[in-house]
């Protein structure tokens, strides 16, 4: 993936926005929590200054990618579509202390640097758009699955032979 190194101080002082689409196959994180490497993710990223005047950053990840159905291990397409407003702080000690001051838990506060990869912050808001658990809202093969469960056998069943 390539590199998108900014000043991010600099980006949000100056409400600075950038966007792009990115391929999947270029994102190695994310890519390996795929079924395949098709498709790609829309995103933007906007800088400004918050309303205590901290700077923030708005990232906005979107597109359909293929994941693996945990119940029945059949690709499906997801939908991610996210949003998250990140303030900065200079160093871990600021970062802890806007933290306690603006007490919102849907904003995140994390460390800026003068030289941000800004493609890594990308990757990372799409892999927390992901599902924990993939799977589809309805199976649409479940013979496999309807053979697991007529196979399995109780253990009393064999109780209930003796009982005879």
């Amino acid at each position: 993936m390539t590199a998108l190194v900014i000043d991010a101080f600099e980006f949000c002082r100056t409400n600075s926005t950038r966007d792009g689409v990115t391929p999947v196959a270029e994102m190695e994180r994310f890519a390996r929590d795929c079924a395949d490497t098709s498709g790609s993710i829309t995103w933007s990223a906007t800088g400004s200054t918050g309303k205590l005047g901290y700077p923030q950053m708005r990232l906005t990840v979107a597109g359909t990618v293929h994941l693996n159905c945990q119940r029945c291990l059949a690709p499906f397409a997801y939908d991610i579509d996210s949003s998250t407003v990140l303030v900065l702080g200079e160093d871990d000690a600021k970062a802890d202390e806007i933290e306690e001051i603006i007490d919102d838990e849907t904003i995140d506060v994390i460390v800026g640097t003068r030289s941000m990869n800004l493609m890594d912050l990308i990757e990372d808001e799409a892999l927390l758009a992901l599902p924990q658990v993939p799977k589809h809202e309805i199976c649409p093969d479940t013979a496999l699955l309807d053979a697991v469960k007529s196979e399995k056998k109780s253990p009393f069943d064999a109780l209930k032979s003796l009982k005879k």
